[in-house]
């Protein structure tokens, strides 16, 4: 299996049909407010994750009910929660894998079309349960379970190998060394400008407004665009900088994200002045 997800990593043929299908969702989901609410931008993490849960843990247990006697009215009434909180979340999905990195994207067409497969098995065994075609419904259950535990199996590739819409700037936190770590003189911060500087090898953007300023990881949490290389933008009387790469933005004042693809706020350092130099530390 690891062999063959590096292979769907590594093979461009699947980048015609990815392409045309990221054109279409990114088409068809136009309003920001509708991809950061998909994005889970709200939550404070992924929401596709989440849903999902609904969706397996409603096919799951009615795979159990099928094992058991006299059980036929509930696993059905499970296989139908299970089916129609499935569509919910293929959207949030495809949201955020149309905002992904081209190897990730091809991975995420495998995951998704397994998930696709398990959906249209549980939508026959569905239709075979209400018609009272009840063994034919439970063969078609256990099949869509094995779909949808392939796609599964793939999304953990996605997340934990490939690290899509994981946080992939907390990392840096690790480093950086324990107590305060000088930045530079005070004095030599211009007004509401972005600086890059770096505290124990980490890139972090400095942002001064007035006596206070911000320190911030400079790696964007979605996919490492340079944040030092960002716009500021006044959005609801708060400065944000928004990543270059793929418009993620966060509030410069505490980090929190205000429009995905990121659905993670950014992490913000302690910051104090002394003799004049504006020293940060780990949170």
């Amino acid at each position: 299996m690891r062999e063959l997800l590096t292979k769907i990593e590594q093979n461009s043929r699947l980048d015609r049909f990815g392409d045309r299908l990221q054109r279409a969702v990114q088409g068809t989901l136009r309003g920001q407010r509708v991809r950061d609410l998909l994005h889970g931008v709200w939550l404070g993490h992924p929401l596709h994750p989440a849903m999902v849960q609904v969706t397996v843990g409603s096919w799951m247990s009615a795979a159990v009910l099928d094992l058991l006697p006299g059980q036929r009215r509930a696993a059905t009434a499970l296989i139908a929660v299970g089916t129609a909180s499935a569509v919910p979340s293929a959207v949030a999905g495809l949201n955020d894998w149309a905002a992904l990195a081209r190897d990730q994207r091809r991975v995420g067409l495998v995951h998704a079309a397994s998930n696709s497969v398990a959906l249209v098995l549980y939508g026959g065994s569905l239709a075979a349960r209400l018609s009272g075609r009840h063994g034919l419904g439970r063969a078609l259950g256990f099949l869509g379970l094995s779909a949808a535990s392939a796609g599964a199996y793939i999304g953990g590739h996605l997340a934990y190998k490939q690290g899509a819409q994981v946080n992939v700037a907390v990392s840096d936190l690790h480093l950086i060394g324990e107590g305060w770590h000088t930045i530079g003189e005070m004095a030599s911060l211009p007004q509401r400008e972005l600086v890059t500087r770096k505290v124990d090898e980490v890139s972090v953007i400095l942002y001064r407004h007035g006596d206070d300023v911000t320190v911030m990881l400079e790696r964007c949490p979605h996919q490492s665009g340079p944040l030092g290389e960002g716009e500021v933008r006044e959005i609801d009387g708060h400065a944000c900088v928004v990543c270059p790469w793929h418009g993620s933005t966060f509030r410069l004042n505490g980090g929190e994200v205000v429009h995905g693809p990121s659905s993670n706020d950014q992490q913000i350092l302690p910051t104090r002045v002394v003799n004049g130099k504006l020293e940060a530390r780990l949170p």
